[in-house]
């Protein structure tokens, strides 16, 4: 799983091929990207992805001047994406993440058909933020987000009324076997993106248990986050990242400066429970705490598409 290599740092400084390059006019917010990565330099620690510490942090990075989908574009111009099926999921089976705590066969069938075959399904999503970081988190979706085309949570309930866009595609090792998915989400509304993930399973320092791992790719670096899963007696699936522990479920920064990569613990938990309410219909409760404080709710309405 490990042998997925992010786009190497020979890749983050080549300038042969640009994909989603930042537009002229982004080009004086762009400046606030170094001092941001400077920041997180200062309050993380130097990784190294090759050992067995920290190869959990390895994830696709965006080269300079790239951003949203331009690791995904890459990967697929050296071969590694595979053909579009309408039966891709985030997951090839969700047995690679049973352990100690979790056992898939525990799942309730649409569960576990959600994960498998995400390309079947489409969203609506309503939002809901804590009225008192609302403000903050607009104009960090204005500033950084939007901008980079990456976790531009939605901010104005309107802007996800018509739900969001799902585009699935399987990623290849470079040996040719499965290394995870590649989960691309934008608005209806407006086309605009909202997140670019990458999600396979992950083994973290010191837990016989697979975490769902998800990450989200970055100039020169990316965010990765690191869920526990749960099956529940009525086959729900709750996955969270509470923990505090550096190596433990949570929020990550990797960033590359120069030839050293630095790594940190964001100030991030979440909790997301995937189930079927009384009508048969599959939904997902998603919450977001920043540090004590409840920062934003989300909730989905899963349908599978006509077949």
């Amino acid at each position: 799983m490990c042998r997925f290599v992010a786009i190497e740092h020979r890749h983050l400084r080549s300038a042969s091929m640009t994909t989603r390059t930042t537009p002229t006019a982004d080009r004086l917010l762009h400046a606030l990207d170094l001092p941001s990565r400077t920041w997180w330099r200062l309050v993380g620690r130097t990784v190294d992805l090759d050992s067995s510490e920290h190869v959990f942090l390895r994830g696709p990075m965006n080269r300079r001047h790239t951003v949203g989908d331009a690791w995904f574009d890459d990967l697929d111009r050296s071969g590694r994406v595979r053909p579009i099926s309408a039966d891709d999921g985030l997951f090839d089976d969700m047995s690679v993440l049973d352990g100690p705590d979790f056992t898939a066969t525990q799942l309730h069938p649409l569960v576990r058909d959600f994960y498998e075959h995400t390309a079947r399904w489409r969203m609506e999503v309503w939002a809901q933020w804590n009225p008192l970081l609302a403000p903050g988190a607009a104009a960090i979706a204005g500033l950084f987000g939007r901008r980079v085309r990456q976790l531009a949570l939605p901010t104005a309930p309107l802007s996800v009324s018509r739900g969001m866009t799902s585009r699935v595609r399987v990623i290849d090792d470079v040996d040719g076997h499965r290394a995870g998915a590649a989960w691309l989400r934008t608005l209806r509304l407006d086309g605009s993106a909202v997140y670019s993930g990458f999600y396979r399973s992950a083994m973290l320092p010191g837990s016989a248990q697979p975490h769902v791992a998800v990450v989200f790719p970055l100039e020169a670096g990316n965010v990765g986050v690191y869920l526990r899963p749960r099956a529940e007696p009525d086959g729900s699936l709750v996955l969270t990242s509470r923990s505090r522990t550096f190596g433990e479920d949570g929020a990550y920064v990797t960033v590359v400066l120069g030839r050293r990569t630095y790594a940190a613990r964001a100030p991030l938990r979440e909790r997301i429970h995937v189930f079927v309410d009384d009508e048969g219909e599959l939904r997902t409760d998603h919450a977001l705490d920043l540090g004590p404080m409840r920062a934003l709710r989300l909730h989905y309405r899963l349908e599978q598409r006509p077949s």
